[in-house]
């Protein structure tokens, strides 16, 4: 059975009368890379803040491993970034590596091998001002990585950065995961969970809009492109159709939504009944772009 390291009940974070985290319940288990995906403002830092003891939440609760460890002896299991990266500019890499892990009060044998990780091992030796964007966020991933963590919490890794810099951070979390590590990714792309995480949370508003497996989340029963002479009459007619859940127009067509199967013959059918003719009928599934974005739209 896998191991459950974070488990959140009804967190919440409110700031005056703006709820930024809204009754969140999460569980995640050792081995899978997590996506906490939402919009820019959707909650995802602060409930990062939250379990990193940076911010105190307002409702709710959380758990690190089942109860069995405090918040402050999990950390010591735990590698996380989430704003830039912090390093002394005139330090050469190995240096700034050597004084987390007197931070972290860890041993220093394990640098060698998280900078050979990240590719910087060549540049141990060049000062921290040198690197590159890419370089200094990589050097961050490292550091989060000296002391052997169980966990490794990324808030928007690749903001800011080229696409080469980009590409370079996203194998290197799978690379990471490969060897264990259960990985949390916070980011507004969906691109980037797609490609690297296998499971996702949803966030709009600090409130939980899906939880579940990558591949799951475009699972939905598709939607209808109508178009006809009579528009409106058209319209009145799907909204009495139960399989139809909701209706959008979009440059001239209507499209409905639906909330369980239906084929194109069935809607036929029943149009016809009603004496709508349309000139045009498509049945279509949505991308997983579209689902993403019906899920966090308001």
């Amino acid at each position: 059975m896998e191991q459950t390291l974070l488990q959140l009940d009804q967190l919440s974070k409110n700031y005056g009368s703006l709820k930024a985290v809204d009754q969140l319940s999460i569980t995640l288990k050792k081995g899978n890379i997590y996506g906490l995906l939402g919009p820019n403002g959707s909650g995802k830092s602060t409930t990062l803040g939250m379990v990193l003891n940076v911010i105190n939440p307002s409702k709710g609760s959380f758990q690190w491993y089942g109860g069995k460890l405090s918040t402050h002896q999990a950390l010591k299991k735990i590698g996380a970034i989430i704003e830039r990266p912090n390093f002394y500019p005139y330090m050469t890499a190995l240096q700034n590596l050597k004084l987390i892990c007197k931070i972290k009060q860890c041993k220093t044998e394990k640098i060698q091998d998280k900078l050979e990780l990240v590719g910087l091992w060549d540049r141990r030796n060049s000062k921290f001002r040198t690197y590159s964007l890419g370089m200094k966020q990589r050097l961050a991933i490292a550091a989060a990585l000296v002391n052997d963590p169980e966990l490794l919490i990324l808030d928007e890794p690749t903001n800011g950065l080229d696409p080469e810099g980009i590409h370079q951070i996203r194998k290197l979390i799978v690379k990471i995961a490969e060897k264990g590590t259960t990985i949390l990714l916070a980011s507004h792309l969906l691109d980037e969970v797609e490609k690297v995480c296998n499971h996702v949370i949803v966030l709009k508003n600090g409130v939980k809009f899906y939880e579940g497996p990558v591949d799951q989340i475009s699972q939905s029963f598709g939607y209808f492109q109508l178009r006809a002479k009579d528009p409106q009459k058209l319209k009145s007619v799907l909204e009495k159709i139960p399989q139809i859940q909701s209706i959008k127009e979009e440059k001239g067509d209507l499209i409905g939504y639906l909330n369980a199967d239906m084929e194109a013959e069935e809607l036929s059918q029943k149009l016809a009944a009603a004496k709508i003719f349309v000139t045009h009928m498509a049945k279509k599934k949505p991308s997983l772009e579209d689902q993403f974005l019906s899920l966090t739209q308001s």
